[in-house]
């Protein structure tokens, strides 16, 4: 089933979406201050072409530079990711079959927003990350 869900993804919101975070990503590689946010920007689009099976998971000891960082990306391109979540899960949710792929949309806001200080696990990994 996730398989399936992670095709029809990809078809639907998958493919824009990971344009859009590798393009933010080129932006902030021709820039060297600017690679770290880079970077996180190529593994959340690595994640948004195929998200089901994988889970956010968030560093408790990231650091106050993470928290500064995540400041600067939330006003220069966080906000913007986010707003094409938000518009490609409406389609998604008119559709009866695309409500579980908006779900996944409107769940990848929060990384979009703040990156730095996030990793990206398989939910095997995440579940038990915490104990």
């Amino acid at each position: 089933m996730r398989t399936l869900l992670n095709v029809i993804w990809l078809v639907f919101a998958g493919i824009w979406l990971a344009i859009g975070y590798a393009l933010a990503g080129v932006i902030c590689c021709i820039l060297i201050i600017t690679i770290p946010f880079g970077v996180a920007s190529f593994r959340i689009a690595a994640y948004a072409l195929w998200p089901f099976g994988r889970t956010v998971v968030r560093d408790p000891d990231a650091g106050v530079f993470s928290l500064l960082g995540n400041i600067i990306w939330c006003v220069v391109a966080g906000i913007w990711l986010a707003i094409g979540h938000v518009v490609t899960s409406i389609p998604l949710f008119i559709s009866i079959i695309g409500i579980p792929m908006g779900v996944a949309n409107i769940k990848m806001i929060p990384v979009s927003l703040l990156p730095l200080g996030a990793r990206i696990v398989d939910n095997d990994q995440g579940r038990t990350s915490g104990t």
